[in-house]
């Protein structure tokens, strides 16, 4: 979506779910370019949890994965370096675009002064530099904070970091569909079945899935 139509009509599409770019030429080219890498993946696949599939890239068994920057928690993990033992590349095509995804704290309404200070104290610290810089450097992912030194960082986390603030500054960054940021769950939904059936079904051409997107997004306006 983002190589082959760019930021915004990934917005008018995921985040507007308008009826004409969902069922466009762009739309249905995406599609037929997404069922292309179906070619590229080995027959146990379908189901395989995010990580399994990191330790192949790992152990040599896959080639590459498209996958956000916390699966770097995985090489990290194996004793890998980024830059050196491995790569980090934005998919072909989405240089100046960046979807993101951010991990979120709820907390309920209180009236008790003391659970409201502490409330207040887990947001203070959870963004202190010394906490995002521990936390992102373990888990893989970049700070919320855009105000850190970046210099301790790998490779990878310093170029996701630049490519994100270049994305921003152009107007680039969009929400990720795939983590409930673009649209709600019950949207998201409809459109993982429709996408995922579409990519296993020998059956079902782009068009017919681009309608049906379309026809899930019209029942949830």
């Amino acid at each position: 979506m983002l190589s082959l139509g760019g930021s915004d009509f990934y917005r008018r599409a995921f985040v507007e779910l308008d009826a004409e770019a969902l069922t466009s030429d762009t739309m249905i080219e995406a599609l037929t370019t997404f069922k292309r890498l179906r070619e590229l993946m080995d027959e146990g696949m379908p189901g395989r949890d995010w990580n399994l599939a990191t330790s192949m890239v790992i152990e040599g068994d896959a080639a590459m994965q498209i996958m956000g920057d916390w699966a770097k928690g995985e090489f990290t993990a194996a004793g890998l370096e980024a830059g050196e033992d491995y790569l980090c590349a934005p998919v072909p095509g989405t240089a100046d675009e960046f979807s993101f995804n951010i991990d979120s704290f709820a907390m309920f309404r209180l009236s008790e002064p003391s659970a409201r200070e502490a409330q207040d104290a887990l947001a203070r610290l959870v963004l202190e530099p010394e906490f995002q810089q521990a936390f992102n450097q373990l888990k893989g992912s970049i700070p919320a904070r855009p105000d850190l030194d970046m210099s301790d960082f790998d490779a990878c986390a310093q170029k996701s970091m630049d490519d994100f603030q270049a994305a921003r500054d152009q107007g680039g960054l969009v929400p990720s569909m795939a983590h409930r940021m673009a649209m709600r769950s019950d949207v998201q939904g409809a459109f993982f079945d429709i996408i995922t059936n579409y990519f296993n079904s020998s059956d079902m051409s782009a068009d017919q899935a681009a309608e049906r997107l379309a026809q899930a997004a019209s029942l949830a306006l």
